[in-house]
């Protein structure tokens, strides 16, 4: 059998070319403001660096003190002729210079990512400045206790549960808090940045905030407004419904099981379909040039101390109230605990039964159809707050789509309750640990 030939060389060709790259992909943008250090300044220090890296520590060293010489040159240069020190552009060649290294130490995904990010900072330059001088006081002091909290309380916090029932684990709560306000968080910065371009965004990014506030205020638009804005004000509160029924369902893929997630993804699917379906298919109407502009949403920074401890608190309660509901109720009591979550936050709320689920206190299925009843709880709240548009028309049209949501949600989860065990049982499945069975909404138990 003859030899195969192999050409050793080939893992180096591939660790240079991808410091290459790095270099030229983060150089682009450089070169495309007109700056001094470009598309070849940062190719070549890359490139330096990728050597660097190929060669061992000691050259990964000189390579990266080459590159910094070449960065006081630069800026030497530019104070020598009354210009600006080029302090960004600086940084981000030493930190392409350091994503060549991992390059010739043989990492791919990092300096990939690092170059990614480093040309998204360089091309964002006026949004995220703009974003900057934008922050209010209220708004810093709220950044900085988010961190304050995820890194600072979490790591003191005890693990295990500290009490009788189990169901209150301090770090699982507390992380909870985080990702909800977290998630909060990003989503106001979002808003901020891109509220004034619509009613549609700013109802997507305010449901994802606070789906309750985002239809308050849109409603509010159309009484204000005498009903001109009812078009977009439509759109943006299915929009917003919307948001909620995504993040829902990202809280309880993040937090719960699997199967939490299989047994109401077709619904949630389902729900988000219709608003979806229905906010982009009526034919968008110009406002007139003596209309009211679409102003941006009344809404406050979502995180505060105060924020956190009502999540805190609404999670707590809802973990416990669901935990004894079980015991004394079954599975019934935990739907009821779900309902009422929902009408006053569905996000603690699937995050709770989500949680309960991870830890064995419920069944998947019964976390997943309570994750949906808490969905369709926060539904159900918005169809009053509707009804401060002060339109009757309004209020029909929008109240129509948001019933047709709930009673597609609520079928379809029945369907599957009743009829899907036994398509898997005909498979030659055991229904109940693949799914559950009807008899799962009123019995009692952990799944097996």
């Amino acid at each position: 059998m003859p030899a195969t030939a192999t050409w050793p060389y080939f893992q180096t060709l591939i660790r240079i070319l991808l410091a290459l790259a790095v270099g030229l992909f983060v150089g682009l943008e450089r070169e495309r403001r007109g700056k001094e250090a470009g598309l070849r300044t940062f190719g070549f220090a890359a490139l330096l660096g990728g050597l660097g890296g190929l060669l061992g520590e000691s050259y990964s060293l000189l390579s990266m003190s080459l590159v910094a010489l070449l960065v006081v040159f630069l800026n030497v240069q530019r104070i020598v002729t009354n210009r600006e020190a080029e302090l960004t552009t600086s940084a981000a060649l030493l930190v392409t210079a350091f994503a060549g290294v991992l390059c010739g130490q043989g990492h791919t995904l990092t300096p990939a990512a690092i170059a990614v990010v480093t040309a998204a900072m360089l091309a964002w330059k006026r949004s995220l400045s703009g974003f900057t001088l934008g922050l209010s006081e209220v708004e810093l002091r709220s950044a900085i206790l988010l961190a304050i909290l995820a890194f600072v309380i979490y790591p003191a916090l005890p693990e295990g549960s500290v009490d009788p029932w189990g169901a209150v684990v301090p770090r699982t709560a507390w992380l909870t808090v985080i990702l909800i306000a977290g998630m909060g968080f990003v989503n106001y910065a979002l808003w901020k940045l891109y509220g004034n371009r619509g009613f549609e965004i700013s109802g997507l990014l305010g449901g994802l905030v606070n789906s309750t506030v985002a239809v308050s205020e849109l409603s509010v638009r159309v009484r204000e407004t005498e009903g001109r804005m009812k078009d977009p004000a439509y759109r943006g509160i299915l929009l917003a419904t919307a948001a909620m029924l995504l993040r829902n369902g990202l809280l309880l893929a993040i937090l719960g099981p699997r199967r939490a997630l299989l047994a109401t993804g077709i619904p949630l699917l389902a729900m988000l379909a219709i608003c979806t379906a229905f906010a982009i298919s009526r034919p968008r109407k110009s406002v007139e040039a003596n209309d009211s502009p679409a102003q941006p949403l009344k809404m406050t920074s979502p995180f505060s101390l105060t924020s956190a401890l009502r999540f805190g608190l609404i999670f707590l309660a809802l973990q416990v109230a669901a935990v004894i509901s079980q015991r004394e109720f079954g599975q019934l009591g935990v739907y009821v605990v779900s309902l009422i979550g929902g009408l006053f936050s569905s996000a603690s709320a699937v995050a709770s039964v989500a949680t309960l689920a991870s830890a064995g206190k419920i069944s998947n299925l019964v976390a997943g159809y309570s994750a949906l009843i808490a969905s369709i709880g926060s539904v159900l709240i918005n169809l009053p707050l509707v009804g401060r548009a002060k339109d009757r028309r309004f209020f029909l049209r929008v109240g129509f789509v948001l019933a047709l949501v709930v009673l597609v949600g609520a079928a379809i989860a029945v369907i599957q309750a009743i009829w899907l065990p036994r398509v898997v049982a005909l498979a030659g499945s055991d229904p109940i640990s693949d799914f559950g069975g009807a008899d799962v909404w009123i019995s009692s138990g952990l799944e097996d």
